[in-house]
């Protein structure tokens, strides 16, 4: 089994019997040597030794507007980058507000560390001032709770936290860190990072996939997760393409395969168009590598079911959590190693391949035409934006979004050509669009970050603007406004047809909050408007360095009764 060790910069372990520190600095000293480059904060009296840790340190310190967003931020972090995403909150309500985070990370699957700050030791169990039980809230939703109640133990905690978020399925973890115990002084040696084991391919895993592909007439992979590298992805594109076999993309993680690969054949998940839904039930073999099926790639638990159909499944974690329907074989590996295991097998290219992979990009192609850039009469139309937009979009481009109907454009039309250049929230969490674009944009500066908002989820962390401009990321903003809770009142339609309840919205205008928050603020209602406003928007972020916001004001589909 191959050994994946945490990718960390060296450091030296110091003397113990000559060198002393609060264990809060010793924590931040241990964030750095497994190489955290920055931290989402919302600050609390409870953690403030770690705080002053962080100052001055090589730890970039975001302070965030809400505990949800720092979650959120926290969370992308994760998902982009080799190294789990790092937030610190306080106690209590801190704790609260950042469980959203903590769910997504948990249901995404994504390495995330949530530092809690907690009353102090002295005082446990006396319903002390935001007082609460860390391990009653998030034990359910976390891979480990873990409570500092030994100082000395400080720097090795954090390891365990490496350890325990990046191996097997990734997931978060969360540490408690009573506000007494952080400020004991002690020795200031470093645990080092523990090695992550990476799996791989058996002689007899290669030989179960060659014979069930040399059988097979029309062979579909799946790709999914957030543990891939581009190199990982690089080889198995290249595989693929090799021996011309399609390949479909879990909800929400497109750009594993890029969208422009002849053997991509589009996104399956909620939304998703008409060919991809089929072909869960037409191909003879699934390969689904970093993911396994779950309810929503199944449609609920029906597509898919019958246990004589041939599934495998190339993920690390045994117990196999959220799979659903059959599984013929499982191959304990890591993405990246299983696409490097991958390479060495060498099948013939049949003509069914060939015509299969073929029929499917045709139709994932004509899915993902752009619609015309020619502006129509009135209002604000999503088609329009996309169509200005997408052509002038560099490769390296990435896209970020919540939960709801406006994800759809990004699904069909976004050009994801690299791993992680879709970043979104496949638990269904509203709110993540701004966090996760500031996330991207802070990890990646050189980079084209465009989020899609829509009115209702914009407001849930519309605020974290202020931190964008704070810390000068600069994304583009769209936010679609059609004055309602799109998703639930397409439902609300389906099941009480004529009786809008609950779903209505009355907006502000979003394009003076962006500027109020030290950005570029445009608000469009005429169709005609929108390629003017997309080129302004880009020019404000090129030459001012600002993050752009764009309201687009959208028609409803169907008037509120």
């Amino acid at each position: 089994m191959t050994q994946m060790t945490v990718r960390a910069p060296q450091y030296t372990v110091v003397d113990q019997a000559t060198v002393q520190k609060s264990a809060g600095h010793v924590i931040v000293d241990s964030l750095i040597a497994h190489g955290v480059k920055r931290a989402h904060v919302v600050p609390g009296e409870s953690f403030l030794e770690v705080l002053d840790g962080l100052h001055g340190s090589d730890i970039e310190t975001i302070v965030c507007r809400h505990e949800g967003g720092a979650a959120y931020m926290a969370e992308a972090d994760g998902k982009m980058n080799q190294l789990p995403g790092v937030a610190m909150v306080t106690r209590g309500p801190g704790a609260a507000n950042a469980h959203v985070g903590l769910h997504t990370a948990w249901q995404d699957s994504t390495p995330m560390i949530l530092f809690v700050g907690l009353i102090p030791f002295a005082h446990r169990d006396r319903e002390a001032f935001q007082e609460f039980d860390i391990k009653a809230w998030f034990g359910t939703g976390a891979k480990r709770v873990m409570v500092l109640d030994h100082a000395e133990r400080a720097s090795e905690i954090v390891a365990e936290a490496f350890f325990a978020t990046m191996s097997g399925r990734p997931g978060p973890v969360v540490i408690g860190l009573p506000e007494d115990v952080i400020r004991q002084q002690i020795p200031a040696a470093l645990h080092p990072p523990i090695p992550v084991a990476a799996g791989g391919m058996t002689s007899a895993d290669a030989e179960a996939l060659a014979a069930a592909l040399a059988e097979s007439a029309k062979p579909l992979f799946v790709t999914g997760g957030n543990d891939w590298t581009q190199e990982g992805a690089d080889q198995l594109t290249a595989w693929l393409e090799q021996h011309s076999i399609p390949a479909a993309a879990e909800w929400r993680t497109e750009g594993t395969v890029p969208f422009s690969s002849p053997s991509y054949v589009g996104p399956i998940g909620y939304g998703r168009p008409r060919p991809t839904y089929d072909l869960l039930e037409e191909t003879d073999l699934l390969v689904f590598v970093g993911t396994v099926p779950g309810d929503v790639i199944t449609d609920g638990f029906l597509c898919r079911q019958d246990w004589n159909r041939k599934n495998f499944l190339v993920t690390m974690d045994p117990s196999l959590r959220g799979r659903s329907g059959a599984v013929t074989y499982q191959i304990v590996s890591k993405p990246d190693v299983f696409a490097r295991d991958l390479a060495k097998i060498e099948l013939p290219v049949k003509d069914e391949w060939r015509a299969w992979t073929a029929k499917m990009r045709a139709e994932q192609e004509s899915f993902a035409k752009l619609p015309s850039a020619v502006p129509g009469e009135g209002l604000a139309r999503m088609d329009t934006l996309m169509a200005n937009l997408v052509p002038g979009l560099p490769e390296d481009a990435m896209v970020t979004f919540g939960a709801g109907e406006h994800t759809n454009w990004a699904h069909r039309y976004f050009p994801t050509e690299r791993y992680a250049s879709m970043i979104s929230a496949r638990n269904g969490s509203m709110g993540y669009s701004v966090p996760s674009a500031i996330a991207a944009s802070l990890a990646h500066p050189g980079r084209r970050v465009v989020s899609i908002a829509g009115d209702g989820e914009f407001l849930m962390n519309g605020q974290e603007l202020a931190t964008a401009a704070q810390y000068m990321a600069t994304p583009l903003v769209v936010v679609m406004d059609n004055q309602e809770y799109g998703t639930i009142r397409t439902h609300q339609e389906r099941h009480h047809p004529l009786r809008v309840s609950g779903t209505q919205l009355r907006n502000p205008d979003f394009a003076a909050m962006a500027q109020a928050f030290g950005g570029f603020g445009i608000r469009v209602e005429k169709d005609h408007d929108v390629p003017e406003a997309v080129n302004a928007a880009l020019r404000a972020i090129d030459e001012d360095r600002v993050f752009a916001l764009i309201h687009l004001v959208v028609e409803q589909r169907v008037k509120a009764y």
